[in-house]
């Protein structure tokens, strides 16, 4: 009696609330929310979806998704920052480390063109989790599920030995028996080289040493894009990212940014919140906030190109062209179109890539007049440097450098195994032509060797080895020669050089990306993807059945 009553005061039931089924991505522990609403102000005024929100009054208000559906977004990942409490983390990755066992570096992600800036946390040599990092001018703080969730296909599929085929059955071997295998069937024979959408700046650069050497051709466009060598201003435009914040008036030509770059659509979609109009020429899309179709094919792009159009030039203007409208034969005409668009408009102009090595690429030249058919053209020896998008025709003896086993390895004769982008240093020129360092956060698995001391290797078994052993001066003599790739997180102005217009033959303008999550190596490897590709089939089909 002294110590008083042995129960609490609090009579009332207490409240719970069940947790929220919102996908293979976010786990939840609702009875640690608080209400603050940031995850529905991120879905609904960022990623642009209305799938979550408050119902109730009082004591029996709660998060909720409608109807309890999952969400659909590829920018979902993001609301685990935001939760101040808890109540949303990351399902890949509960449980699976503590915060103080990872070692942290700051690097750049390479899922799409946009080169978001990202921590990478690793223990041992594994990859845990992947995070934004805060960068205005890229991604500010957002970054794409893929970009997240990516990192269990650094585990899977991975090359960690050399191989050679023989007798049609690939068989491992040392180092040194792989680059003799190579360099032998190098030595006399016409050789092409293919660069895959992952490689780094370095590597490009080193094997271009080679092949030049060889007196070889060398291709970097292999989905065909029609991209013009040695024009910055047409294969990567004159606008900035950040442009887009204050443009009062976006044009898109065949391009889809929710799914080819969903942090730069999020810089879109809040430009068009702040009063911008967005105008489409190409498919009809979900681009999560509204836009005036213009057309769909290249006839309503040459009506508008050829249209003196009075308003548009007191606007602040962005014209950005997608790699959708560069991928047919008269892809050159139509890019010809959009620039021409953009100087009657005096516009700002943008080319959106989807992969993070052709801008690099291109700026050394790494291209044959003619594609990539001119390049493999009669060639005995294709050495493919990351590949995986395309089918090489049979005859030719391939050498495939790369990390994962995907198409490219299946289809070599001589495996050289290497790292991928979170286990090198690299350089990475992104979209808008802003030339980001990726810096390693662990080391490759097995006897995979960073990209271009596998390329030094090799130049010294073929008795033309490269004038550089280190890393620092292989980049010396790179600046050397490309001043621009020495200047860090800066854009460099490009000269205004309008394309040569042509006429354009007929047919719609649509996006070069069909499967967001399974885009290259990394992400086909990835059973998170893997996963998330499925869901995404599931729902296009049941709306479409509905």
């Amino acid at each position: 009696m002294a110590y008083g009553v042995d129960f609490s005061r609090y009579r009332e039931p207490k409240r719970a609330s069940e947790d929220l089924d919102l996908g293979p991505l976010v786990a939840t522990t609702m009875t640690r929310c608080i209400s603050c609403t940031r995850c529905v102000r991120f879905t609904s005024e960022v990623a642009g979806i209305t799938q979550m929100g408050q119902t109730g009054r009082g004591e029996d208000s709660e998060i909720t998704s409608y109807l309890n559906q999952t969400l659909d977004s590829n920018l979902q990942g993001n609301i685990i920052d935001l939760c101040p409490v808890g109540a949303l983390t990351s399902k890949p990755y509960a449980f699976t480390a503590r915060s103080w066992e990872l070692k942290k570096t700051e690097t750049i992600d390479v899922m799409d063109g946009l080169g978001s800036n990202i921590r990478v946390d690793t223990k041992g040599r594994e990859v845990m989790r992947i995070l934004p990092r805060n960068h205005d001018g890229v991604n500010e703080e957002w970054i794409s599920d893929k970009t997240r969730f990516v990192w269990d296909g650094l585990r899977r599929q991975r090359l960690d030995t050399p191989y050679i085929r023989v007798g049609g059955k690939l068989r491992a071997v040392g180092w040194d028996q792989a680059l003799q295998t190579a360099a032998k069937a190098i030595r006399g024979k016409k050789v092409a080289a293919l660069v895959g959408d992952l490689a780094p700046v370095e590597a490009i650069y080193a094997l271009k040493g080679i092949i030049e050497g060889l007196g070889g051709t060398m291709e970097c466009r292999t989905d065909g894009a029609k991209l013009p060598i040695g024009n910055r201003s047409a294969y990567v435009g004159t606008a900035r990212i950040d442009d887009i914040d204050n443009a009062q008036m976006i044009q898109l030509i065949g391009t889809n940014p929710a799914i080819e770059s969903p942090v730069l659509n999020a810089r879109i979609r809040k430009a068009w919140i702040n009063g911008a109009t967005v105008g489409l020429v190409g498919e009809a899309v979900d681009l999560t906030y509204d836009y005036v179709q213009v057309g769909t094919d290249r006839a309503a792009l040459k009506e508008l190109a050829d249209k003196q159009i009075g308003a548009a030039k007191e606007m602040n203007t962005v014209v950005i062209i997608g790699q959708g409208a560069l991928l047919g034969r008269d892809g050159d005409a139509v890019l010809a179109h959009a620039m021409k668009l953009a100087e009657n408009t005096k516009s700002k102009f943008m080319v959106l890539h989807t992969v993070a090595s052709r801008v690099g690429a291109m700026d050394l030249g790494f291209a044959t007049e003619g594609g990539m058919d001119a390049a493999l053209e009669g060639a005995e020896v294709v050495y493919n440097l990351g590949m995986d998008e395309a089918d090489i025709a049979p005859g030719a003896f391939v050498i495939y450098q790369g990390s994962h086993g995907d198409r490219g390895a299946h289809r070599a004769d001589v495996i050289l195994p290497a790292a991928a982008y979170t286990e090198e240093n690299a350089l990475f020129v992104n979209t808008e032509g802003r030339p980001q360092l990726a810096m390693r956060a662990g080391f490759a698995p097995g006897e995979a060797k960073e990209n271009w001391a596998i390329l030094r290797a090799l130049s010294g078994e073929l008795r033309a080895a490269l004038p550089y052993d280190s890393l620092a001066a292989l980049r010396n003599a790179l600046i050397a020669e490309y001043p621009h790739l020495g200047q860090i997180d800066q854009v460099a102005e490009n000269d205004w050089k309008p394309a040569k217009i042509r006429g354009m033959g007929k047919g719609n303008l649509a996006s070069a990306i069909t499967d967001f999550y399974l885009t290259n190596p990394i992400a086909r490897a990835s059973s998170v993807m893997a996963e998330l590709s499925a869901n995404a089939a599931a729902r296009k089909t049941k709306i479409a059945a509905e």
